[in-house]
């Protein structure tokens, strides 16, 4: 049963990205958008791991210590900030580009708009970001973008007026240029 109600979660939230997707102006990202959960790696240990209210890979790294369908989906995916980390290259911590930042924040709100249901809202994403213990290795510039657009999706209480490509590409040249 947990096979079906994985596979349901993922789709949902796919759904979500590609929307977010293209209404932030970057249809081919949504549309190939997480593509790896669906390798053995990933799903296998997402089903196993499947409770419906929070990620099977935090359980699983609560359980096991670590998950290689963590390893495997972060190795794979752009839009993650651990992509781009290297602790030994001279900037163990880049600007992301930025459709990847885009597809990153599309993902952010998918995965809390799916998790969170009916109790999800506006400043959802905003809180659970500033409660992150891993953004220290985040861009501080990323981050400035980050909270900006969840800053401004709280306070204007809805997508919409956020995620469209003019405005997001404002924001993140804004904190992203020298």
């Amino acid at each position: 049963m947990n096979f079906f109600k994985h596979l349901i979660l993922v789709l949902k939230h796919k759904w979500h990205v590609f929307r977010l997707c293209c209404m932030a102006g970057i249809p081919w990202r949504g549309l190939v958008h997480d593509l790896s959960k669906f390798t053995p790696t990933e799903f296998c240990e997402s089903v196993k791991y499947f409770n419906g209210h929070r990620s099977p890979l935090a359980i699983c790294k609560e359980t096991e210590g670590y998950s290689k369908a963590w390893l495997h989906h972060k190795g794979r995916n752009k839009h993650h900030f651990e992509y781009w980390i290297d602790p030994m290259a001279p900037d163990p911590y880049p600007v992301i580009p930025f459709v990847y930042t885009v597809e990153m924040i599309c993902d952010t709100l998918s995965a809390g708009i799916v998790y969170q249901g009916k109790n999800w809202t506006p400043d959802y994403q905003l809180r659970y970001f500033k409660n992150r213990r891993d953004r220290e290795y985040i861009n501080p510039k990323i981050v400035a973008v980050l909270e900006e657009v969840y800053g401004e999706i709280a306070e204007k209480g809805n997508l919409k007026s956020v995620i469209n490509k003019k405005h997001l590409k404002e924001i993140y040249d804004r904190h992203t240029k020298n």
